[in-house]
C-alpha cells in the first residue's frame, strides 16, 4: 500500500503537476458562476509557474541534497563490497529496442567498470527491480549484464538483486542477499541528490555503508541567479520535490533512520 500511495502522492505534488492541476480547476471555474474566483486562480497558477521556473528554487534544493555527502575519499582504503542502486536503465525501452537504454542517472552504471578495475577483490551488487506503479515495465537489473559485456566487465563480477521496487527495498533485499559481516566496509553508489534518502534507508535496514555519490547536477559553490529556462527550472523543482518529498514520506513511515541523514559523526 505504501508503494502505491507514495507513487500517487509524489506525482500529484510535483510542482509542475500541482500547478497544472490548479490551472485546470481554474479553467473549469471560468465556466461557472465562480468565474471571478477561477480567473484569480488562473493568474495565481500561471504566476507561480513562472516563479518556480525562473527562480533557482529547484537548483538550490538539489544543491543542499548533493552537498550533504562529499565525494568518497579513496585514501580510506579498498572496500569489501560495493552496492550500486538502480534507476539508470529503462527496462521498457531496453525491451522495445533490443538494446540497453540508459536514462538520466547513467553515471550509476558507467562508474561500475572503474570500480571493478580499481577494487578487483570487492564484491559488487546492482540492485533494481520494477519500480513502475503497475509493475509492467520489467526488472531493471535483468538488463545490466549486456551492458557489462560492452564495458568488458565479466558478468560474475556483479551480483544482481532484481526484486526491489524502491530505495527502502533496495536496502532490505540487498542486505538479505549479501549478508554483510561485522567490520566489512561497503560503498553505496547512487546519484548525489538521492544519497541522503538512500543512506537513511540502508541505516534503517541495518546495513552500514559509505557514500559514493555520482551524477552531480550542481557545483559546490551554488550561485543564486535566474534560470533563464522556465521548463528547466520546473524540471529542477520537480526533481528536488521528488527527493525531499520522498525523504519526508520515508521518515514518517519509519523507512529511514532520520529525516535528513548526514555523514557518520557529522552534526
Amino acid at each position: 500500500m505504501f508503494f502505491i500511495l507514495s507513487k500517487i502522492a509524489l506525482f500529484l505534488f510535483l510542482p509542475s503537476n500541482f500547478l497544472f492541476i490548479i490551472g485546470i480547476v481554474a479553467l473549469v471555474l471560468l465556466a461557472t458562476r465562480f468565474r471571478r474566483a477561477g480567473l484569480r486562480l488562473l493568474v495565481v497558477s500561471f504566476g507561480l509557474l513562472l516563479l518556480v521556473g525562473c527562480l533557482p528554487i529547484g537548483g538550490l534544493l538539489i544543491h543542499v541534497l548533493e552537498q550533504r555527502f562529499p565525494p568518497w575519499n579513496a585514501a580510506r582504503g579498498a572496500p569489501d563490497g560495493i552496492v550500486v542502486l538502480g534507476g539508470a536503465i529503462s527496462p521498457r525501452l531496453s525491451r522495445i529496442y533490443g538494446a540497453v537504454q540508459l536514462g538520466g542517472n547513467a553515471e550509476r552504471v558507467t562508474v561500475i567498470p572503474e570500480l571493478a578495475r580499481t577494487y578487483p577483490n570487492a564484491r559488487i551488487v546492482y540492485t533494481g527491480g520494477d519500480g513502475s506503479l503497475l509493475a509492467n515495465q520489467g526488472r531493471e537489473a535483468d538488463y545490466l549484464y549486456p551492458l557489462l559485456d560492452g564495458f568488458g566487465v565479466p558478468r560474475d563480477r556483479v551480483l544482481l538483486e532484481n526484486r526491489s521496487r524502491n530505495t527502502y527495498e533496495n536496502a532490505v533485499f540487498t542486505r538479505e542477499l549479501v549478508k554483510p559481516k561485522a567490520g566489512e566496509r561497503w560503498l553505496l553508489v547512487t546519484s548525489a541528490k538521492h544519497m541522503p534518502r538512500a543512506i537513511g534507508c540502508f541505516r534503517r535496514a541495518g546495513f552500514a555503508v559509505e557514500a559514493y555519490p555520482v551524477d552531480w547536477h550542481t557545483v559546490p559553490r551554488f550561485k543564486l541567479r535566474l534560470t533563464g529556462h522556465v521548463i528547466g527550472g520546473l524540471g529542477a523543482a520537480d526533481a528536488a520535490a521528488y527527493e525531499w518529498g520522498g525523504m519526508l514520506a520515508y521518515w514518517l513511515t519509519g523507512r529511514t533512520s532520520e529525516f535528513f541523514p548526514s555523514p557518520a559523526g557529522a552534526r
